[in-house]
């Protein structure tokens, strides 16, 4: 690097980080593209000429993100260090996501994600702002909990809140037994417009289940045989976007599949995939999970990354 790049990788990191300069008034001010301005942010960060400290609460486990690293081809993870008092875990891991999540939102034009306590409690972190241009949609139905605050159909709702962004919602149940049916249900302008609008989305947030979670829901639990028909229960490890899969990550009923839900290959090809796991008992799911390729980016625990490493060896 020569001395003029250096000079101005330093000027454009000193308007940037301590000015507070907008980019657009840099790309006046350089005369150059946005484009590179970032790229060359960036190579400051790289090269050490900006070095960045955080002081939060929480901690991160760097040896230990760098051992999953090596075992799993996920580029964005994140390991919390367990709290002392882990009554305040859960509550870390949702907080650190919400941060993450948020930095990415601001690059994003259309958020899908799913229900669940995990999310919510994500949602419920997220700090208020402004996006009229900002989409929140469900990509696939409800789980039935309509007492629950984490009922599907309000997480949407409380997002857009968090943003006064515009959200869709699936009207339908996520599991529909009958072929006909189902494929009927999808052909709902309700429910076709919230899935078009899904499979054009920027990031996907969702967290990680299991059967137990399953069989908490009675009415699904009492139509396990025909929801999952000719899946052996004993090999799930997990559960995700509906569906079971075992611990290498492979889905256990692609043939049979009753979610009234986008279809994996469009979920898969979202660009940003964010997951949340909370408690070490997920470890197996988690293991599945990184080993099925189903986030981008992940956000675990210290316990959670010790099991599984320790499941590896």
């Amino acid at each position: 690097m020569d001395a003029e790049h250096t000079l101005l990788l330093g000027n454009l990191a000193q308007d940037y980080y301590f000015s507070k300069m907008p980019i657009n008034k840099m790309v006046e001010k350089y005369s150059l593209s946005r484009y590179l301005i970032l790229k060359y942010l960036d190579e400051a960060l790289a090269s050490g000429i900006v070095e960045i400290t955080v002081h939060s609460d929480y901690e991160r486990r760097v040896e230990l993100e760098k051992q999953l690293k090596e075992q799993f081809d996920i580029e964005h993870l994140y390991v919390i260090q367990d709290p002392e008092n882990l009554a305040k875990r859960d509550d870390r891991i949702a907080a650190f996501a919400a941060t993450q999540v948020q930095a990415l939102i601001k690059q994003c034009k259309i958020v899908t994600l799913a229900w669940g306590e995990t999310v919510f409690e994500v949602i419920d972190h997220f700090v208020k702002t402004e996006r009229n241009d900002l989409r929140f949609v469900q990509f696939m139905g409800e789980n039935m909990k309509y007492r629950s605050s984490t009922g599907s159909m309000r997480m949407v709702q409380r997002a857009a809140s968090k943003y006064n962004a515009h959200y869709y919602t699936i009207p339908g149940p996520l599991y529909i037994i009958n072929d006909k049916i189902r494929k009927g249900f999808i052909k709902e302008p309700s429910i076709s417009r919230a899935l078009d609008v899904a499979k054009k989305a920027d990031l996907l947030l969702c967290g990680i289940g299991t059967i137990e979670s399953f069989h908490s829901i009675t009415l699904w639990d009492e139509h396990e045989d025909e929801i999952f028909p000719n899946v052996d229960l004993k090999q799930v490890a997990g559960m995700i976007f509906g569906r079971p899969y075992d611990i290498n990550g492979n889905f256990l009923n692609p043939a049979a599949d009753k979610t009234l839900s986008l279809p994996i290959e469009e979920i898969k090809a979202i660009p940003r995939r964010f997951g949340i796991v909370q408690g070490k008992s997920k470890y197996r799911a988690t293991l599945g999970a990184l080993r099925g390729g189903f986030f981008t980016d992940l956000v675990i625990n210290e316990a959670t990354a010790i099991r599984i490493l320790n499941e590896l060896k």
